[in-house]
């Protein structure tokens, strides 16, 4: 009997594993994709302190990875990298929040931004500038800017972060009827939102998600510091959050 371990093609390794549920094709793809968890993992481990772990981010990425290959059809004729990257994406964001390594204090900030800027869109129907909610929290405008950063260093990612705390836990999409349509209306609302945004807050948004650019890169195209930019990301998060409360969303 021969001993030699089975090679695979990514074809072979698919019908192998969805067909006859081979153990052997199924590690083989999650080895030939491990490349994709420590992509997301990467790039959400950009915007994370240094206490936090990338390992740990990777880790829980793989069994994001795992849930994908169980779950793909590749008769469906979709890409699995498209397929997979979310729900990689999700299930490293479920392990941070399982972390809850964001202090209190960071949190609490958070919160109170998110019902300044509610307050005075309430008030003025406008979108408030720093001062005015530096002013309506009854503290300065560089201690303002100073919560922004605190909040951006325990930020997983704009967007992310906004689908983060607006959503349930992931992974349970397909045992609830009408998941996926609450997802869309979620995305499609928060679309919605940016473009209300002022300029400055929606063009970084749009960098950052679009056009991929690094934080440091939309300060060099917009001409401020990096530091600045991270404090507008948060600034336009907190907004995202703060409509998608009102509209009953989270």
């Amino acid at each position: 009997m021969s001993t030699r371990p089975v090679r695979f093609s990514i074809d072979s390794a698919w019908f192998a594993w969805h067909e006859g549920k081979d153990a052997a094709a199924r590690e083989w793809l999650v080895v030939h994709y491990a490349s994709l968890v420590k992509f997301v993992a990467g790039r959400l481990a950009a915007g994370l302190p240094r206490s936090v772990d990338t390992a740990d981010l990777v880790s829980a990425g793989v069994f994001g990875l795992m849930g994908a290959i169980d779950k793909f059809d590749p008769s469906q004729g979709a890409k699995f990298e498209t397929y997979s990257i979310p729900r990689i994406r999700g299930a490293i964001l479920d392990g941070l929040r399982a972390l809850d390594w964001v202090p209190r204090s960071v949190r609490a900030h958070s919160q109170q931004i998110q019902n300044a800027i509610r307050d005075l869109e309430l008030r003025s129907g406008g979108v408030p500038h720093d001062e005015e909610i530096a002013e309506h929290l009854k503290i300065s405008l560089d201690e303002f800017h100073s919560w922004l950063s605190d909040i951006a260093a325990g930020s997983v990612g704009p967007l992310d972060h906004v689908a983060l705390e607006a959503s349930p836990a992931r992974g349970t999409n397909e045992t609830q009827p009408g998941r996926a349509l609450e997802e869309d209306e979620l995305r499609t609302t928060m679309r919605a939102e940016i473009r209300k945004l002022p300029e400055r807050e929606r063009t970084v948004l749009v960098l950052y998600y679009d056009e991929g650019l690094t934080l440091s890169e939309i300060g060099e195209v917009i001409g401020v510091t990096e530091a600045r930019i991270s404090q507008i990301h948060t600034k336009a998060v907190l907004q995202l959050r703060s409509r998608l409360q009102a509209a009953g969303m989270t």
